[in-house]
């Protein structure tokens, strides 16, 4: 198991008294990763000092204005690919056909889309099938870096390892585009409810589905979704 991976998945999980628990060992294994940069491994480093050491109730209010109340700060992939598109729901069978080929079966309630998730299955992956993954997804991990640089929180540079873990240099114009959309405001309840209004993501059988390596999933997510006018964005 890559224990940098699985490191960063609990990172970006909901924090709970558990893993506050297990913060510290969790901080060891990211400040040691010599794939990282030092200035990465330090600031991953502070930000599992902070989760083990605050306050549990806001460490976990922090979370979810961040990432629960921000489409934009979305932890389901697909959200940033398809948006409410009927691919959506197809890409989410494919991806749960692919875990249980490679005989991961998610024990979460999250959508198999959700970081974390994708992040513990691709801990059992080879490396090289890892890079290809995480590559098809740089410029989504650039956006919530700056997003999250934007709104002074320590949480970038679990994204800044992603990228780097990648090794590749995330699509300009896809990160650009991206970026284009305002950020959310998590306080801004009225607006956060009509954005984020439940559409039907349908799981049903998908004829054309298979199952396909996990980056082949991704591959469309060098081009950022663009949502018709009007159109409301799935709920997770």
């Amino acid at each position: 198991m890559d224990r940098t991976l699985k490191a960063l998945s609990l990172t970006l999980s909901y924090p709970t008294a558990e893993l506050q628990d297990v913060m510290p060992e969790i901080g060891v294994v990211l400040a040691s990763d010599p794939r990282l940069t030092p200035a990465t491994r330090l600031a991953l480093q502070q930000l599992a000092n902070d989760m083990g050491q605050g306050d549990l109730f806001d460490v976990q209010e922090s979370y979810v204005m961040l990432f629960d109340r921000s489409r934009t700060l979305s932890l389901n992939l697909f959200e940033h690919v398809h948006g409410e598109s009927r691919d959506r729901g197809g890409a989410m069978v494919s991806l749960i056909e692919t875990y249980r080929a490679a005989g991961f079966e998610p024990a979460t309630t999250e959508l198999p889309d959700h970081l974390p998730v994708l992040l513990e299955f691709l801990s059992t992956r080879p490396f090289a099938e890892v890079q290809e993954t995480l590559a098809d997804a740089a410029h989504i991990f650039d956006a919530l870096a700056t997003r999250l640089v934007r709104r002074t929180s320590r949480y970038d540079a679990a994204f800044a390892a992603l990228s780097q873990l990648a090794g590749a240099e995330a699509d300009v114009e896809a990160v650009a585009g991206m970026l284009a959309e305002a950020d959310d405001d998590p306080t801004d309840l009225t607006a956060l409810d009509a954005v984020w209004e439940e559409t039907e993501v349908t799981f049903g059988p998908d004829p054309n589905a298979g199952c396909p390596q996990v980056r082949d999933l991704l591959a469309t997510m060098d081009r950022p979704a663009t949502p018709a006018p009007d159109a409301r964005l799935a709920a997770e």
